[in-house]
């Protein structure tokens, strides 16, 4: 791989794809410098600081449509650019959220597989998952279990208390933890994983954040199912115009990005959660 002063590929290499490809997973690729990730983490913690329940509705779900520096960060190449070499070069981000896990936080995430959830066809849809701080075993990184994207499991809800999930899915089978990997990553690092693969990780034990930023990423050719949805044009073209596109924020959280937000997230929510009372949804 060749790669810039800050260790920036912008690609991968043939035998990266391959390894995505076979384990559903690749980790670490390195998209910003370190000084760059802390200026992200600045601009996250300036909002969060806040402490509005406005704020951790808005960083849990698409919040790229009301800050134009992660609206930037969803198109840069240096993100972009490894996921286009396994999805293809066109790029569509169909959604983002932040997963922070303060200090001694008991958030978790259950064990689960993302295609089963979110009505997307076919299934050429991954996650970069980018750390704004250190992710490590301690703090609840991301754990996954390689090879597992090709069945597809039956889940429950469970709408548990501290699942960071919105609907506390998990996998309705034992997992084989021995099998699972630790996804760790220095601030400025991301982790790509297919959306069916297993996935979790566990609460926050130790005295550092952790704070990562997830971009679901999906070839132009991928449909909503069930009705017809918002997505951001990361890369390339919209070759199939399945997806209404979403505008760059001219402003940060101004009263005109707020609503488009709040729309696009409306009409998504309806395809998602059809059939699921509202309270338990939100």
């Amino acid at each position: 791989m060749t790669t810039d002063d800050n260790g920036i590929s912008g690609t991968l290499t043939a035998e990266e794809v391959e390894c995505y490809n076979r384990d559903g997973y690749l980790s670490p690729v390195r998209v910003t410098s370190l000084g760059r990730a802390a200026d992200l983490l600045a601009h996250y913690e300036t909002f969060k600081a806040r402490g509005e329940n406005a704020v951790n509705e808005v960083l849990r779900s698409k919040p790229h449509l009301v800050f134009p520096w992660l609206y930037d960060l969803v198109r840069d190449p240096a993100v972009t650019g490894p996921v286009s070499a396994i999805l293809g070069p066109h790029l569509m981000a169909w959604g983002s959220s932040f997963f922070a896990k303060p200090a001694g936080d008991p958030g978790f995430v259950s064990w689960h597989q993302d295609a089963n959830y979110w009505g997307l066809e076919p299934q050429e849809i991954l996650t970069a998952w980018i750390a704004f701080s250190p992710s490590l075993r301690e703090n609840g990184c991301m754990r996954v279990v390689p090879g597992s994207q090709s069945e597809a499991l039956d889940h429950r809800d469970t709408f548990a208390k501290d699942n960071l999930l919105t609907r506390g899915q998990e996998i309705t089978v034992d997992v084989d933890e021995s099998q699972s990997v630790n996804i760790t990553l220095e601030p400025g690092e991301m982790s790509l994983h297919h959306v069916g693969i297993i996935h979790g990780s566990d609460p926050n034990t130790s005295n550092i954040p952790r704070i990562g930023f997830a971009i679901r990423y999906i070839a132009s050719y991928v449909r909503q199912t069930g009705g017809r949805t918002t997505a951001t044009l990361a890369r390339g073209e919209d070759t199939h115009g399945h997806f209404d596109l979403e505008p760059r924020p001219e402003a940060e959280y101004d009263d005109a990005s707020l609503m488009f937000r709040q729309t696009a997230l409306a009409r998504q929510h309806a395809v998602l959660f059809a059939g699921i009372e509202p309270s338990a949804a939100g």
